[in-house]
């Protein structure tokens, strides 16, 4: 068994030492964060700082994979994450009746929680686990390695100590600093591909009033205005967030800081004024999040791994613009594949490096893609998409058939080609669009007027 050492305690790193440790890898966790997620989700969500980690109290929507890798891999943390108040929601939940099930249906299904919710319920699981062991407070300062071609990381440098292990597992997220050790130490440099991304996000966490309604019905979770997103994210233990997302380039986003301006523009958009008018109680401040980008760091180029004894996992691998919530589910995709493989990976990590293009990479093209959409959009205030396009999205709520297509592939099961590319769904759409003639695209947020007679 390869003794595995993983630098960074998040989801991807906890993940990826669970998945190791059931397998009978010893396994040292080392996070440099002193603190670790506990048994109380409104202290650490609310009142713990982590500024290494800022996507920590913007909002999340678990997708299918993560369902998926927790029940095949660990069904004991995905109770603990009900019982911790996590929701599952079925995309066709949405309808009256579910249609009638089709093979993969079962796998529609959105976790709706919190992202702390998911770190204590496998922190917890971990402490159980007697083959890993945590060292929190345990930054790592740097690799050992082995000469060779290539060379071979052979462990990694705590402080004054070095830990030797046969695969170092890169978690240590988006702001890794093991690309840098690779070439410092004469490696071939990763390759790395960056797109920034020129959107901010700003959200708002409210806790639902315990005397009132739980939800408020059937409402869709999305608006949009010609220059602005707004959305709403149902969560654990009664709290949700609403969030507005917007060009970097906007003049209004410093002023949507102000609680009370984006509460009024927030309100302009249907889906966060239906969870508005239930009176919720506010429970933090507006927290932006900027400078974004969509980055691919592979540890292999043209001839090959520039290092053995050393993968990534995570945003140390992919790490996207959170539009689409790509991040949980392909961090654990990763740890679920290195886990099953560890030992062929410890020896020679090129069948992973392939895995990975061939698998994970396709969803970081798609990402790239829709946000280069979506800044020139949102920065230019781009008229609505084509009527047929427009249309397969507003079908969805009508029809089980186009709602199954868009949750495939919001799920990441299938690309948008493939799910909405088949005789059926334009059958579907087709008819639609024949049952509502004066159908045209638009925006059901605000106007720019509208928006800057809010904002000072």
């Amino acid at each position: 068994m390869a003794r595995v050492a993983v630098t960074g305690g998040g989801i991807s790193g906890l993940g990826t030492a669970l998945m190791l440790g059931r397998r009978g890898h010893p396994v040292t966790v080392f996070e440099q964060d002193a603190r670790q997620a506990g048994d109380d989700p409104d202290e650490d969500f609310f009142h713990w700082d982590r500024p290494r980690v800022p996507q920590a109290d913007q909002p999340h929507s678990l997708l299918a994979p993560v369902r998926t890798v927790l029940r095949a891999e660990a069904p004991d943390v995905y109770a603990d994450l009900l019982a911790r108040g996590a929701r599952e929601y079925h995309d066709f939940d949405w309808f009256d009746e579910h249609p009638p099930r089709r093979e993969g249906d079962e796998d529609l299904i959105t976790l709706r929680t919190r992202r702390i919710v998911l770190e204590a319920a496998l922190a917890a699981a971990v402490r159980r686990e007697p083959g890993v062991e945590v060292r929190q407070g345990g930054r790592v300062d740097g690799l050992v390695f082995r000469e060779g071609s290539p060379p071979r990381v052979t462990g990694v440098r705590v402080g004054a100590e070095t830990h030797a292990a046969d695969l170092v597992v890169d978690a240590s997220g988006r702001r890794s600093p093991v690309p840098g050790w690779l070439t410092g130490a004469g490696c071939r440099p990763p390759v790395v591909e960056s797109h920034r991304a020129g959107i901010a996000y700003l959200c708002r966490w409210y806790s639902l009033r315990a005397d009132g309604p739980g939800d408020p019905g059937r409402v869709k979770t999305g608006s949009a205005a010609p220059f602005a997103l707004g959305g709403v994210f149902p969560s654990d233990n009664g709290t949700f967030a609403a969030s507005l997302v917007l060009s970097t380039s906007d003049p209004s986003r410093a002023a949507l800081t102000d609680p009370a301006v984006f509460e009024a523009v927030a309100r302009r958009f249907p889906a966060i004024a239906a969870w508005l008018d239930l009176e919720p109680e506010p429970r933090s401040a507006v927290l932006p999040m900027a400078g974004l980008d969509n980055r691919w760091t592979a540890l292999a180029d043209g001839d090959g791994p520039v290092v053995t004894g050393l993968v990534n996992v995570g945003d140390s691998l992919i790490h996207t613009n959170p539009t689409f919530g790509h991040g949980v589910a392909l961090g654990l995709r990763a740890a679920q594949h290195l886990a099953a493989h560890a030992d062929e990976i410890a020896a020679d990590p090129t069948g992973y490096h392939a895995w990975a293009t061939e698998t994970l990479r396709p969803w970081f093209d798609t990402q790239v893609k829709s946000d280069r959409n979506d800044e020139e959009r949102l920065a230019v205030a781009a008229p609505p998409p084509d009527r047929r396009a427009a249309a397969r999205g507003a079908c969805a709520f009508d029809d089980p058939v186009v709602m199954r297509a868009r949750a495939q592939v919001r799920h990441l099961l299938k690309q948008a080609d493939e799910a909405y590319g088949t005789d059926e769904v334009e059958r579907h759409v087709t008819a639609w669009l024949a049952a509502h003639p004066d159908f045209t695209p638009g925006h059901d947020g605000p106007t720019r007027a509208e928006w800057d007679a809010l904002v000072p």
